[in-house]
């Protein structure tokens, strides 16, 4: 899942994901090509695959979790309904906030727009408290900002030493 930097003005969104419950890292490569299998949603960078730790409840298995860069032209909304449709698809349980997850989406960033809506708030809002995700999030779109800042500027003030490149062996 390794791809080229991107600029902002390369790609219309940005999509994070996870996945602790079976296969990890085919979990998020079969979320990727559901994702764009219908053809209104082309992948254009992907980060690598990093594995890490639990955040929010701690009393699970750990996490692959990756950042993929894409054009589309579907609006904010229709993005995200896509997303869960593909949680929904791959069969993801939701017993607990924060808790295991066979594939997690998000929409982290859609283009320039600011939204807090009750369904979606773009960016999305916890992004700068994750090491989780800016981590992937610099390897597609290292130039980004968030709340004005570089990615790299928040990444600096998080502990993200737990978000190592995954390896297969280790799973």
């Amino acid at each position: 899942m390794n791809g080229n930097a991107a600029r902002p003005s390369d790609f219309d969104a940005l999509i994070g994901l996870g996945s602790n419950v079976g296969d990890k890292a085919a979990n998020i490569a079969r979320a990727v090509e559901l994702l764009t299998a219908p053809g209104d949603i082309r992948l254009l960078r992907s980060s690598k695959l990093y594995r890490t730790a639990p955040w929010g409840v701690l009393d699970q298995d750990w996490f692959v979790n990756a950042c993929i860069a894409i054009a589309t032209a579907l609006p904010p909304h229709e993005l995200l309904a896509r997303c869960l449709g593909v949680e929904d698809t791959m069969q993801r349980v939701r017993e607990r906030r924060w808790g295991p997850r066979v594939i997690d989406l998000d929409v982290l960033v859609y283009r320039d727009v600011a939204m807090n809506e009750h369904d979606l708030i773009l960016p999305h809002p916890r992004i700068q408290e994750r090491g989780f995700v800016l981590v992937p999030m610099r390897d597609v779109a290292p130039d980004i900002k968030i709340a004005g800042e570089p990615v790299a500027n928040w990444l600096a003030r998080v502990d993200a030493r737990d978000v190592v490149p995954f390896e297969r062996e280790s799973q």
